[in-house]
C-alpha cells in the first residue's frame, strides 16, 4: 500500500502543478485568458495524471482486496513485479485517454479566441465548444465517461463487495472493525475524488452552471489531492498521536 501511495503523492503534485499555478496567475492579474495552444497543452497533461488518479484508486482497492480476503498469499500475488506492472499499465491507458480527448476536441472544435468559465481548460467545457450539436456532444461525454470512468468504478466496487463479504465473516467485532478501519481511509478518498469529478463531466453534459462546476473542480482538481497525505496518513499510530497531542496544546 505504500508503494502506491507514494505514487499518488507523485501524481497528486504534478496533477496541482498542472493547475494551480495558472490560477494563480490569473488571480493576481485579474485576468482569466488563456492561448489556444497552451489550453491544448494543459489538457492532456491534465487529463494524464487525473486518469492515473483513477486508476491508481481502483488498484488499490484491488490491493486492500488480496490484503484482506487473500492475507496469506498476499506477498506471492503482490509481488514487486506485479506492483511496478500495475502502475505501468495505469500510465498506459492514462495516456491512451488523453490521446482519445485531444483527437475528439481537435476533430469536432472550430475556435481559437473563447472564453471559458473555468480556471483551467476543463476536457467537458471544451467538447461543450464544440461545434458538433448537443447529441453529438452528450453522447461523446457519455461514452468516455463509461469507458473511462465507469471501467474503475467498476473494479472498485467489486473489490469492496468482495472485502465486505470476507469481513462479515469474521467472527469477532473487534476483527470486523479492524479490517474496516483499513479501508476507511480510502474511501473517503475514493468518494471525494469520484463524486465531485464525475458530477462535473456527467452533469456538464446535461445543464452548464458555471459557478458550480467551478466550485466542484477546485474540490477534485485542488482539496482532494492536498487532502490525500492527511487522509491516508491518519491511519498512521504515530500521526495519530502527533494530532491528539497538538489538539490538547490547541485547546
Amino acid at each position: 500500500m505504500y508503494f502506491f501511495l507514494s505514487i499518488l503523492s507523485l501524481v497528486d503534485m504534478g496533477f496541482i502543478s498542472t493547475t494551480v499555478p495558472k490560477m494563480i496567475v490569473n488571480i493576481h492579474t485579474h485576468s482569466t485568458v488563456i492561448s489556444y495552444v497552451g489550453c491544448l497543452t494543459q489538457m492532456p497533461i491534465f487529463i494524464i495524471l487525473g486518469a492515473v488518479d483513477c486508476t491508481l484508486l481502483t488498484v488499490m482497492a484491488y490491493d486492500m482486496f488480496v490484503a484482506i480476503c487473500h492475507p496469506l498469499h498476499y506477498l506471492v500475488i503482490k509481488n514487486s513485479h506485479l506492483r511496478c506492472n500495475l502502475v505501468l499499465v495505469s500510465f498506459l491507458v492514462s495516456l491512451l485517454e488523453s490521446q482519445v480527448h485531444n483527437w475528439i476536441v481537435i476533430q469536432l472544435t472550430c475556435f481559437k479566441n473563447v472564453e471559458i468559465s473555468n480556471f483551467f481548460c476543463d476536457p467537458s467545457l471544451l467538447h461543450k465548444l464544440a461545434c458538433s450539436d448537443d447529441l453529438t456532444h452528450n453522447l461523446i461525454m457519455y461514452f468516455l465517461g463509461a469507458i473511462f470512468g465507469g471501467t474503475p468504478v467498476s473494479g472498485i466496487f467489486f473489490s469492496y463487495y468482495k472485502i465486505t463479504s470476507s469481513i462479515l465473516r469474521i467472527p469477532s467485532p473487534g476483527g470486523r472493525y479492524k479490517a474496516f478501519s483499513t479501508c476507511g481511509s480510502h474511501l473517503v478518498g475514493v468518494c471525494l475524488f469520484y463524486g465531485t469529478g464525475l458530477g462535473v463531466y456527467f452533469s456538464s453534459a446535461v445543464s452548464h452552471s458555471p459557478r458550480r462546476d467551478s466550485v466542484a473542480s477546485v474540490l477534485y482538481t485542488v482539496v482532494t489531492p492536498m487532502l490525500n497525505p492527511f487522509i491516508y496518513s491518519l491511519q498512521n499510530s504515530d500521526i495519530q498521536r502527533a494530532m491528539r497531542r497538538f489538539l490538547r496544546k490547541s485547546v
